[in-house]
């Protein structure tokens, strides 16, 4: 009796050390399986995210010689998962010589990098020298919205495959219709225009400071007079007569970039700097910015001109002297990051509403580029 009692005890513990073991064995697996998983739920995310993406790992770029503004603008592009993602897809030019001169290429190698990297930064000096052998010289001092306008039309150049030259119109291009009505007979033309930044003035008609970024552009799409040397000529009445021009907004891009025109030309063709205060939304709803003979759009485009806040390109300083630096929003952390050349930290909104600007603070940090994402992106 006891001797069963005690072989029965044995095989009770046997059968809970050999479940025990089958546990261990299993969670030793499952382990193993969630490692695998998340590595690969992580090498996903690499494919798709931008380098700041990932483990809050926000990298920054050295300043190779007065290439803030390339800085910036590339922070600004490479935290664009939609960008990188098309990016992602090039086809690798076949020849060393080839893939030096690729702008596309170049940006995608240094997107490696800084993903890969440990280092608090890289060197943007590789896509630097390619763009030299663009004719886009090295160690001066740019303006970001002539600069943005370059690196884009390199870029679409150089991208081969007809579907991503396609999406990349369709990331970032602004379509309206221009209307032009002569003032004398009532000719009217009209033509499709596409940009890939929206200008905006920040001073009406009389020169007047515009206060809110909704101002700015309400006075885009309003009519303007052209008269005296702007006089167009008419086709219908043979010679130069006042027009009345008009823009409407057909079409806005997933990715739509604003030009706050701070940087204006004086009566004595002297460039000054408007550093005065200018707030912008971070939710931005163009429906209720234009009037209805503002747009050109149908109720289904119409429907996608929500936005919201994604990233700021920020000037210091003066005409003659000045520094960039960019605040980008991380599109899966919501969190947002001061890009400053190979310094970067993580801010707050109220850091970013410092971009506003201020009259009396000249070499503050004013905002120049505003980039909006669309909320929901069809």
């Amino acid at each position: 009796m006891g001797q069963g009692s005690g072989r029965q005890e044995r095989s009770k513990k046997l059968e809970l050390a050999t479940s025990e073991t089958m546990q261990a064995e299993a969670d030793v697996q499952n382990d193993k399986e969630e490692t695998r998983e998340t590595k690969n739920r992580h090498e996903q995310l690499r494919l798709v995210f931008g380098m700041a993406d990932l483990k809050n790992k926000a990298i920054g770029l050295y300043n190779i010689g007065q290439t803030c503004c390339l800085n910036s603008l590339l922070q600004v592009f490479l935290m664009n998962t939609h960008f990188t993602g098309i990016l992602r897809r090039i086809t690798v030019p076949p020849s060393a010589s080839q893939k030096r001169r690729s702008v596309p290429y170049q940006m995608l190698l240094l997107l490696e990098m800084m993903q890969c990297g440990k280092q608090k930064a890289v060197s943007p000096s590789a896509l630097a020298y390619c763009l030299s052998e663009h004719r886009v010289k090295l160690f001066v001092q740019y303006d970001a919205a002539q600069l943005l306008l370059t690196l884009w039309n390199l870029v679409k150049r150089q991208v081969t495959n007809a579907e991503l030259i396609e999406k990349l119109s369709d990331l970032y291009t602004i379509w309206v219709q221009e209307y032009m009505v002569c003032q004398e007979c009532s000719f009217e033309t009209k033509r499709n225009s596409n940009m890939i930044t929206l200008p905006l003035s920040m001073l009406d008609s009389r020169s007047h400071l515009l206060k809110t970024l909704e101002q700015c552009l309400q006075h885009f799409f309003f009519p303007e007079k052209l008269t005296g040397c702007n006089m167009c000529f008419c086709e219908n009445c043979g010679k130069k007569t006042p027009f009345l021009q008009s823009m409407k907004l057909a079409h806005l891009p997933q990715t739509l970039i604003l030009h706050l025109k701070r940087f204006y030309l004086t009566e004595s063709s002297s460039i000054q700097k408007l550093c005065h205060y200018l707030p912008f939304p971070q939710g931005l709803d163009f429906n209720a910015v234009l009037t209805e003979e503002q747009c050109q759009a149908d109720a289904g485009e119409k429907a996608s001109w929500q936005y919201e806040l994604f990233a700021v390109v920020a000037h210091s300083g003066s005409t003659d002297c000045g520094h960039y630096c960019a605040y980008v929003r991380s599109l899966t952390e919501c969190k947002w990051y001061c890009f400053d050349d190979s310094e970067v930290c993580q801010v707050l909104w109220d850091d970013v509403k410092c971009t506003y600007g201020h009259s009396d603070l000249h070499w503050g940090q004013t905002a120049y580029l505003l980039v909006y994402m669309k909320k929901n992106p069809q």
